[in-house]
């Protein structure tokens, strides 16, 4: 069973980066995909866009801020495009992030995230001008209400597969989630007979 951490309701700073179609390997390079573990991939998260070719730091901001204090990340337009890579939300959820925001979030990017415990939240415009007015707030993310409220008092309900929803809430992924209900399936066999 794989466990993480449940995720309920926190609050936190946001980080804007506000670019548009911002891709998967963007978000971790290919050459980082040959690890099959989560740990360490934070250090690599954005690589190229926050390092030189020496390692030196760029000018870039998750270079300047404390990841402790944000743990929201706000991107632009079409967030986590390109290919399927299970190493894109390990990599933001090591730096330290704990949910995504964007007005559009690439279907594949959105289920990888959820099954991983990130999560992965598309607002609308307004909402998404107010974070981008203010990038530095704090916000609010409340899973069990599946509501985002802004530092203004903005209220944002989001939507969320509920499936998906349930097992970030308890902290498990689908395997860990039938695990848990395992006393109900076994009793339901013998109830109904187990299948010839």
């Amino acid at each position: 069973m794989s466990n993480q951490e449940p995720v309920n309701s926190f609050s936190s700073r946001i980080v804007v980066l506000p670019e548009a179609n911002i891709d998967t390997d963007q978000i971790i390079p290919a050459r980082f995909l040959t690890t099959t573990t989560k740990a360490g991939l934070g250090k690599v998260a954005f690589n190229d866009w926050r390092y030189n070719a020496d390692g030196s730091n760029k000018d870039f901001i998750l270079n300047t801020i404390d990841p402790t204090e944000h743990r929201v990340l706000v991107a632009g337009n079409n967030l986590g495009c390109g290919s399927s890579r299970e190493h894109a939300p390990w990599a933001l959820m090591d730096y330290g992030f704990k949910a995504v925001i964007s007005t559009e979030i690439a279907d594949i990017f959105k289920s990888n995230s959820l099954k991983n415990g990130l999560v992965p939240i598309v607002v609308d415009q307004p909402t998404y001008d107010k974070l981008l007015k203010n990038p530095q707030q704090r916000v609010t993310v409340d899973l069990e209400k599946c509501a985002l409220t802004l530092e203004d008092g903005t209220v944002f309900t989001f939507q969320v597969e509920e499936f998906a929803r349930q097992c970030l809430l308890e902290g498990v992924d689908a395997m860990g989630w039938l695990q848990k209900r395992l006393p109900q399936i076994e009793a339901y066999e013998q109830s109904h007979g187990k299948a010839a």
